[in-house]
């Protein structure tokens, strides 16, 4: 199969056949013809062979040698699909898997000349996506090869171009690859519970395979959230039309994050249920393995959209461009309900481990110290339920250590100065690799305990005994003991001041490497969290985050930054406001009643009193005035032009 193989090397785009392939001329309508004829006499003949060699040069002719731009063309295009058509919708029994797959590649391949149009291709895969799994294999198949294609091109161009609209599908067809994901997903949940022993096994070494559905969904995700998160305006390009055009299509990703987000996350909620009721079905099971498929559960679950697209979702949520109002007001009824259904699920699974089981375990005497129990006690006890974080170690960020090491080996005049900083910690254990030496004792390593070459020296190591340089070290030569320094910040200077001599080997000038904890031994470390622990700890800080943004409300706009002293004058305290019909707040045009007193000091904060809106009946209240200094009252006569009124004594 040459052409088959030359289809495979012109499919990577690095390679120079590709660009060989791609400056050729089109082929003619009649050399198209001509390969229709054999496939249709090779049909008739059921020559398998034949069948399949011109299924290959179909795909190599429709991606490189063809362009339908004339009628003939389009009419020899017609018939080619015609063929194709009626290959992949054969019966089982009359076609091979092999032929079913190049068919499924030659109209991938084609899509674009086969379907020319944008309403032909919305149809064609919404057939595939609802039809593909009841009608024919071949459809489910020819599914699976198109949205892997379209998902690989998307992973190409993750940055935007101009093709983004074709790989992108509309919201419609996303619906359908998402409920094909959902439905996967609970299948593959509930295998864990209904297969048998072997079965299982075999499931579990299979996993976490991503079906095409789902690779094609996480490629838009990752698409819609790189362009949002990763891209960074143009700083060179201030024009206005520029500054609107990222604008709006910043609005644009983020809408359609909202709308992708809304729908994984309603999925996700459905796989949880699911996930929720095999779980309780698994413990209240007595089947021999159920331990073994409570172990295993978790890691079918990774399996799934819940650990391929919400951990990603998530983290990316958290991004300060998508702290939003508007995701907040969206997002967050669906995050409670994930919220509950994970951490719920993550306590069944908790309650079947050795280490709850010891939490929870009481002595036989249980009972009787219950009954003898104060009522104060009682109630307490009552109150205290163990969470799905009961017995668990939350692995800090530093737990597995930072390494900090120099080149191996080091050269001539190397230089090598870094600080690690553990936040919080008390003091930091260094653990030093076996391997470390230098040509010279000069050669040497100078740790310090601060954050720079000023603070106090701890130690400094530098040689080798290995029988070249100086032969001999600083001290007592490289630590094989843990190096403790007191406090959270540690800084490492090592300088290389002699040439390499020719007879040292690399060995003796292998540098250091050093690795910074902040616990005594890498006993402490935790291993991780359950995943779905995880999962529930994730969803809460975002919950807590969206929560955060819902109560802080909009944003300040500028209008009302610029007019915050004017909000905070006390001018505007004696003003009483009144919605309008439109919506629009202004202030009263006759007086109302008020309780307010009739002065209201400048030099006072002005508090109103709770019954302000509650005045009395059958009275009138001037509103209160304001008492302004002096100086004020000057500016405001001579801007007003209006002098200060003269009092004249009266003539009796």
């Amino acid at each position: 199969m040459c052409i088959h193989q030359l289809n495979l090397l012109a499919a990577s785009s690095n390679l120079p056949i590709s660009n060989f392939l791609g400056k050729q001329h089109p082929i003619e309508a009649h050399h198209l013809s001509s390969i229709c004829d054999i496939m249709e006499k090779a049909m008739v003949n059921g020559d398998t062979c034949i069948i399949r060699c011109i299924l290959v040069v179909f795909q190599v002719v429709f991606k490189f040698f063809f362009s339908p731009q004339t009628e003939r063309n389009r009419d020899i295009v017609r018939r080619s699909g015609l063929l194709l058509w009626q290959l992949l919708m054969a019966p089982r029994d009359q076609i091979c898997s092999e032929i079913q797959k190049e068919v499924c590649l030659a109209i991938s391949s084609g899509l674009n000349i086969l379907y020319p149009g944008e309403a032909e291709i919305n149809n064609l895969l919404k057939l595939v996506l609802t039809e593909g799994e009841n009608r024919n294999s071949g459809l489910s198949q020819l599914r699976d090869v198109i949205l892997t294609n379209l998902a690989e091109q998307l992973q190409n161009n993750r940055f935007g171009s101009e093709d983004d609209d074709h790989y992108r599908l509309n919201d419609e067809l996303l619906h359908y690859i998402l409920k094909i994901v959902v439905r996967e997903s609970c299948v593959l949940i509930t295998k864990c519970q209904t297969v048998s022993k072997d079965d299982f096994q075999r499931l579990l070494s299979t996993v976490p395979a991503a079906s095409s559905c789902l690779r094609y969904l996480m490629a838009v995700q990752n698409h819609l959230l790189s362009n949002t998160i990763l891209i960074k305006p143009d700083d060179n390009d201030d024009s206005d039309s520029s500054l609107q055009g990222e604008t709006l299509k910043v609005q644009e990703l983020k809408t359609s994050i909202l709308s992708l987000a809304t729908q994984i996350l309603t999925g996700c909620d459905e796989v949880l249920e699911m996930l929720q009721q095999v779980t309780t079905a698994l413990i209240n099971s007595d089947i021999s393995d159920r331990e073994q498929r409570l172990k295993g559960l978790e890691q079918i679950t990774k399996a799934t959209m819940l650990g391929h697209l919400l951990p990603v979702l998530l983290t990316s949520l958290m991004h300060p461009n998508l702290q939003t109002l508007t995701m907040a007001d969206a997002l967050m009824p669906q995050l409670v309900q994930l919220v509950l259904y994970t951490s719920q699920t993550a306590l069944l699974l908790k309650t079947q481990s050795p280490v709850f089981s010891e939490l929870n375990s009481s002595p036989s005497c249980a009972p009787e110290q219950k009954g003898k129990q104060l009522p104060d006690e009682r109630m307490l006890e009552e109150k205290e339920e163990p969470g799905f974080l009961t017995g668990l170690k939350i692995p800090a960020p530093w737990a597995a250590g930072k390494t900090v090491e120099t080149v191996h080996p080091v050269r001539d005049n190397y230089k090598f100065k870094e600080t690690v900083h553990i936040p919080g910690a008390r003091c930091l254990y260094l653990r030093f690799d076996n391997r470390c030496s230098s040509q010279y004792d000069y050669d040497k390593l100078v740790i310090y305990a601060g954050p720079s070459t000023n603070s106090r020296k701890v130690a400094e190591y530098g040689g080798n005994t290995l029988g070249y340089g100086s032969r001999s070290v600083l001290g007592t030569g490289w630590p094989k003991d843990l190096v403790k320094v007191e406090g959270d910040t540690v800084t490492f200077s090592f300088e290389m001041r002699s040439g390499r001599e020719h007879n040292t080997p690399d060995k003796a000038m292998w540098g250091f490497a050093c690795t910074v904890r902040a616990q005594e031994s890498s006993e402490d470390v935790s291993g991780g969290l359950p995943f779905l622990v995880d999962l529930a700890l994730g969803l809460s800080v975002l919950a807590c985050s969206m929560l955060r943004i819902l109560y802080n409300g909009p944003e300040i706009t500028k209008d009302e930054e610029t007019c915050q002293e004017l909000l905070r004058s006390k001018l505007l305290q004696r003003c009483q406001w009144q919605v309008e019909a439109n919506g629009v707040i202004s202030p009263a045009l006759t007086p109302s009643p008020s309780p307010l007193p009739l002065t209201i000091e400048e030099d006072r904060e002005f508090t109103y009193p709770s019954d302000v809106l509650v005045p009395p009946v059958g009275h009138y209240f001037d509103l209160p005035r304001i008492r302004l200094p002096p100086g004020i009252m000057i500016k405001l006569r001579e801007i007003s032009g209006r002098a200060r009124p003269q009092f004249r004594p009266s003539i009796k």
